[in-house]
């Protein structure tokens, strides 16, 4: 089947599941084309078969073909194989076929009116505690118990600016502050709704390195147009250095 992704307006695909995803979308495209090329022709040809001028009294009985018939079971048939051989288990792969945690970077991305924040563990490997009534819009968004619990000390917050290795899977704990939000990052097909109250997890891996866009994919309020960020996705050497420049700020400039 011939990709028609690069017709079709998507973004450059970096990950290793998106071909999936991209050739899934190609198919789909082709039924729509089959379908309006199909039926087109069929009205075209009905306004011509039955014009006034070759029926001039009206047939109460009607066609007594079954090409209809055919017709619409072919479409059932090739929805059904859409379904069940490419969407399920693509879906299913996604959903239940996580990487082990010790072998993933793992990052909490938390959504608020209008920003993304991301959490990681720091050199601990461990995520600190987060109180709500810790919460300081402009001091500490996650509400994160930096004087109480020890595994918080080395943590790292950025807002609206994710940091990745490539080539190594990513595991992202997705959830919201406040209201609905849909975490969004196009390039890596991956987009899951933040709702208050969930911690709902997705996962890529990164096949190239760059810079690209985050952005909230559901209304979220008047301020929505600016809820974008940047992912970076680095060398794995790269990436470690970030990480120890982050730590370093900590240790040296404190919170």
């Amino acid at each position: 089947m011939l990709d028609i992704s690069h017709l079709l307006g998507l973004p450059p695909d970096v990950s290793t599941h998106g071909h999936e995803l991209d050739y899934m979308t190609g198919l789909v495209h082709w039924l729509m084309l089959l379908l309006f090329v199909g039926w087109g022709a069929f009205f075209l040809y009905t306004l011509f078969r039955f014009r006034q001028s070759k029926n001039p009294k009206a047939s109460y009985e009607g066609a007594r073909g079954h090409f209809s018939t055919y017709a619409e079971g072919g479409v059932v048939l090739a929805e059904v194989v859409l379904l069940f051989i490419f969407a399920i288990p693509t879906w299913a792969f996604l959903k239940n076929e996580f990487p082990p945690a010790g072998e993933a970077l793992v990052v909490h991305a938390v959504g608020e009116q209008f920003a993304w924040n991301f959490h990681y563990p720091g050199a601990d490997g461990q995520f600190g505690r987060r109180d709500v009534n810790l919460v300081d819009a402009a001091l500490n968004p996650l509400g994160i118990d930096f004087a109480g619990d020890p595994h918080a000390a080395d943590d790292i917050v950025t807002v609206n600016e994710l940091h990745v290795p490539v080539g190594r899977p990513v595991i992202v704990h997705v959830t919201s502050k406040d209201v609905i939000h849909s975490f969004s990052l196009p390039n890596l097909r991956v987009k899951q709704d933040a709702i208050p109250g969930l911690d709902i997890p997705v996962w890529f891996e990164a096949t190239q390195t760059g810079r690209f866009d985050i952005g909230c994919a559901q209304l979220c309020g008047l301020g929505h147009y600016r809820m974008h960020g940047w992912l970076t996705i680095h060398t794995p050497e790269a990436y470690e250095q970030w990480m120890a420049e982050r730590i370093a700020e900590i240790e040296e400039y404190g919170r």
